[in-house]
């Protein structure tokens, strides 16, 4: 489609001296428009689980019906991730992440209004939800696109940590402002909570579409590359070729692609079974109070929006080696899951907490640059939406539900290999499993970056080398 269009072209008049000094203004709006978009993707995704129990009391909806709800939601977000990525691959990301919110805003202003005339009709509740979903699932991926295009390998790891805090802020202050906007201007009617988030969200779909641009070449600009005087990555060369060729070429037929997207099920398993279950656990096992029970998901954000910040940080340090970061995490998880497990204290269980926050958001945030760093630009959205299928179909079915049945005093476990898993400390036992699991195979990540880095490092002295001959 022309209005999602990439418009690239090079203006001469515009010397890379003054592409330098003005790249960080245009980019700063680039930044802005993906972080402020993806933020409010959370405003108007959060705001059904704070609105769940006034549902239940003011709709007299079941619990198993906010389940249906739910899983509308979560097997369009999950399943169609990596087919919108391939779609909007090569297209202008940025203004497509836009276009998305708005669909996406669209989708939980009819629920509102649904609500306020006919009730809680569940099947077109579960409708309009999986559509959300289905609106929401590549922002993720449009996002890491965009960033993509603007900034150089070296430094990419920053950027995107940081553009990754957008969802601990959207996530943080969906709740508070649907039930304010319900309580200010609908008089404590939960349908405020589906209506006020969802005309924010428009409005600021209809503000980032025209901030910035997708591409610094739709200002005439050189490739992010060039302005950092940066070698192009040789699949980066051949944009024209077609998607598909493209994809199977650098993605289906890429092991570590599959690697990483494997690797990112051990990882949805322990954070979604750490964040999902974390209340219920200190509950059941040591019978804190209800104040403390829910602060438990506040201390284990708070270690992630620490994470989004630091580790990116850390593997520009070094160079691009995303995979050895998330290999040092996942061995300092070992510890902090010890000291969750056995520590009896509140202190000491949430600082376990935000430990496992920061430390479990690393090989996360890795995997997706690593991802990024492994493939051409034209195929982010893509990649980082199949990595997004694996995590949601597999990593977080696990957590919620085969956890759960381990962990249910009720049921009676669940059998694997001649052996019955039942109980916390069978939950633990698979948090173990993933560790180890996760280690092995971002080691074999890790090699294969070390050879491409030292092999972009021989190639650039060899370039200099004959440059100066």
């Amino acid at each position: 489609m022309a209005l999602f269009a990439l418009r690239n072209y090079r203006d001469p008049s515009i010397s890379l001296a003054e592409q330098r000094r003005q790249w960080g203004v245009q980019f700063l709006k680039a930044f802005l428009a993906v972080f402020l978009g993806y933020m409010a993707m959370y405003l108007i995704r959060n705001n059904f689980k704070a609105a769940g129990p006034m549902l239940k009391e003011q709709l007299d909806m079941t619990t198993t019906e906010l389940g249906l709800i739910g899983l509308g939601f979560s097997i369009t977000y999950g399943g169609c991730k990596a087919l919108v990525g391939f779609y909007i691959d090569g297209k202008n990301t940025k203004k497509f992440l836009a276009v998305l919110l708005a669909l996406s805003s669209l989708s939980v202003l009819a629920m509102g209004l649904v609500m306020s005339f006919w009730g809680s009709p569940i099947g077109i509740l579960i409708t309009l939800w999986g559509l959300n979903g289905l609106f929401q699932c590549a922002g993720g991926p449009a996002s890491y696109s965009a960033l993509t295009r603007w900034t150089p390998r070296v430094k990419r790891g920053r950027y995107l940590g940081l553009w990754n805090m957008s969802h601990n802020v959207g996530g943080g202050l969906a709740g508070a402002l649907a039930l304010w906007g319900a309580n200010v201007f609908f008089d404590g009617n939960v349908v405020g909570m589906f209506i006020f988030p969802s005309i924010i969200a428009l409005v600021i779909a209809g503000v980032t579409y025209y901030l910035g641009k997708g591409d610094p070449r739709e200002l005439g600009w050189g490739r992010a590359e060039e302005i950092f005087d940066e070698p192009v990555a040789e699949m980066d060369r051949h944009e024209s070729e077609n998607k598909w060729q493209i994809v199977k070429k650098h993605v289906l037929l890429n092991p570590f692609v599959w690697i990483l997207c494997i690797s990112n099920i051990f990882v949805y398993v322990i954070r979604i079974g750490v964040d999902n279950w974390a209340p219920l656990y200190v509950s059941e096992q040591f019978n804190w109070s209800r104040s403390d029970m829910v602060n438990t998901i506040f201390y284990f954000e708070m270690g992630a929006l620490v994470a989004s910040l630091f580790w990116g940080y850390i593997s520009d340090l070094l160079k691009g080696r995303r995979a050895i970061v998330a290999v040092g995490c996942f061995i300092l998880i070992i510890f902090a899951l010890m000291s969750y497990r056995y520590s009896t204290s509140v202190f000491m269980i949430n600082a376990s907490l935000v430990a496992l926050g920061l430390l479990i958001f690393g090989p996360q945030l890795m995997i997706t640059i690593a991802l990024v760093d492994f493939v051409p630009k034209n195929a982010v959205s893509m990649t980082t939406g199949l990595s997004g299928c694996f995590a949601y179909l597999l990593g977080d079915s696990i957590a919620k539900v085969y956890l759960a049945m381990i962990a249910d005093p009720e049921k009676s476990g669940v059998s694997f290999f001649n052996t019955t898993l039942h109980g916390w400390h069978d939950v633990f036992v698979i948090f173990y499993c993933c560790v180890f699991c996760g280690i092995v195979l971002l080691s074999i990540v890790a090699f294969a970056e070390e050879k491409r880095i030292r092999a972009a490092k021989k190639a650039a002295v060899s370039q200099e080398t004959a440059t100066q001959a």
